[in-house]
């Protein structure tokens, strides 16, 4: 068994990285403050657009340089950066705010909003790593919680809008500048990459059976196979915990992360059980470590990059408009409707979308798990199910006109997203290997940088189209679903795109995988 202190320390880790994720989601509350922010500074609806996109921006652009940092150095440093960063970038939209039109133009607002993007994908890859790597026989699972908690992150902080700060905008600023800052600073002193139990004798104690009681229940089911490397000498790990934050940690653990996320119980070879996973390529499943340049090369990849990409795009766009179309709504349905009363309802929308949101990544973390563990069956039809979900969140939100109706636009997209970012981590560490995940998880959240922002713009304009300019300076739209049809119009059609793209990559890896049961048959 392992020694307790280990067990504990694993957890404790575990629950600082879920800290930092929760302080790492608040791109995803950009709807509650940003109709407010738009106001006061005397901004359109396609410069708001802008500002938000900045911030997913910083999300995606630095995260394969971060994610080679994180492998490379450990997550410290990456929790460290995002503290600083998150500070600075809402420290400087707090103090835009106070000062009003004119003070900060567009340009700087919308880097100022790029830096609190950087900081969250800073300090949220290395909690990924984390979670990873010091649980590797339940990483989906141990992924989903940071991931989860990444998804709440937005439900926290509306939550904290609608009650401490109802109708101030600018407190609400400066809590998130202050929260995010100290949930980061905090956390750096528990966050750290264990060994897997490198002292003990038994195999499979060495894989982590005995990883802490929170996901004992997890991996009850996992594989028990050993690898025959399984009975190496202890001295070859690493001979403390230390020495696993630094970069030599993940090439020495390569083997014991692979064959626990990997290895299979029955008779069948490593290589048929890869087939069945979906894997495409032929090697041991305990060698994969495919990154950089070579991941480029893979068909495989730009499938699941142009996949993830379509589908993100469209949970960006209503993620950071959810609070456009409550004001496009409500000031067609309820011409009475006070400020007051729509930002609550923005507030609410925010929180169901992150609660939808986290429950999404909670469940297709553990389920992806279930899937190819329990079931045999493919990981990728979580994609199917999220797919579904934003097909059937835009056609909600082309129908809805009446906004007590709109729960169900927000539910299914925070449902689709959810599921979609909850998966795909332990699926490219099943596909690519675990030991550069940081950096493959960088490459992929590269795709929405082109799909979030053209249907960001795309929204803005058609929004702007279709509102007025008060006298003023504000705009307003009044003509209900008619200020966002258009773009809801575009993208359900990406989402049934990617509906039956995900459906023929399915069909592709099961005839791959029906061809090599043939072939190892014949021989």
């Amino acid at each position: 068994m392992l020694e307790e202190p280990a067990n504990a320390a694993r957890c404790i880790s575990l629950i600082a990285a879920v800290f930092v994720a929760l302080a790492c989601g608040t791109n995803y509350a950009y709807s509650t403050w940003a109709p407010q922010f738009a106001e006061r500074m005397k901004l359109s609806s396609t410069e708001s657009n802008l500002i938000g996109s900045f911030g997913n921006l910083g999300m995606y652009i630095p995260a394969i340089l971060v994610g080679i940092v994180v492998d490379s150095r450990g997550p410290r440093l990456g929790v460290a950066a995002g503290a600083v960063l998150l500070g600075i970038g809402y420290g400087a939209i707090y103090f835009a705010f106070e000062s009003g039109p004119g003070s900060f133009n567009v340009g700087s607002l919308c880097f100022f909003s790029f830096l609190t993007g950087c900081g969250s994908c800073s300090a949220f890859l290395a909690a990924l790593k984390t979670a990873a790597i010091n649980f590797p026989l339940s990483r989906g699972t141990a992924t989903g919680l940071p991931l989860a908690g990444y998804g709440l992150s937005a439900f926290m902080f509306s939550i904290i809008s609608t009650f401490a700060f109802p109708d101030d905008t600018s407190k609400f600023l400066l809590m998130l500048a202050v929260v995010t800052f100290t949930f980061n600073f905090v956390s750096f002193y528990f966050v750290r990459l264990l060994p897997p139990g490198s002292s003990t004798p038994s195999g499979l104690e060495r894989h982590g059976h005995s990883d802490c009681q929170v996901l004992r229940r997890a991996s009850s089911h996992d594989d028990h196979g050993q690898h025959p490397s399984a009975g190496r000498d202890s001295s070859e790990g690493p001979s403390n915990a230390d020495r696993y934050d630094g970069a030599a940690a993940d090439s020495t653990a390569d083997t014991h992360e692979n064959s626990s996320l990997l290895s299979k119980s029955s008779g069948s070879g490593l290589e048929d059980y890869g087939y069945r996973l979906g894997m495409s390529d032929a090697e041991p499943l305990m060698a994969v470590d495919v990154r950089g340049l070579a991941l480029l090369k893979k068909l495989e990849f730009w499938q699941l990059f142009l996949l993830f990409g379509l589908l993100s795009g469209i949970g960006l766009m209503n993620i950071n408009n959810i609070g456009n179309d409550v004001q496009a709504l409500w000031r067609r349905y309820d011409d009475s409707a006070s400020p007051a009363s729509i930002a609550k309802q923005q507030s609410i929308h925010v929180s169901i979308l992150s609660l939808a949101n986290c429950v999404g990544r909670l469940l297709s973390g553990a389920g992806s798990d279930l899937l190819a563990k329990r079931l045999n069956m493919n990981r990728m039809w979580c994609l199917f199910i999220s797919a579904l979900a934003f097909t059937a969140a835009q056609s909600c939100a082309l129908k809805i006109e009446n906004p007590h109706h709109l729960a169900s636009l927000s539910g299914l997209t925070g449902i689709g997203y959810g599921v979609l970012y909850g998966f795909y981590p332990s699926l490219l560490a099943q596909k690519f290997g675990v030991n550069g995940m940081s950096q493959n998880w960088g490459t992929i959240i590269l795709a929405p940088v082109i799909s979030g922002n053209l249907f960001n713009i795309l929204y803005g304009e058609v929004y702007d189209k279709h509102s007025i300019v008060l006298p003023n300076g504000e705009r307003e739209c009044l003509e209900g679903r008619s200020c966002y049809w258009i773009a809801s119009l575009v993208t359900l059609f990406v989402g049934l795109t990617g509906t039956v793209l995900t459906l023929g990559y399915m069909w592709r890896e099961n005839r791959i995988w029906k061809h090599k049961n043939v072939t190892q048959g014949k021989n």
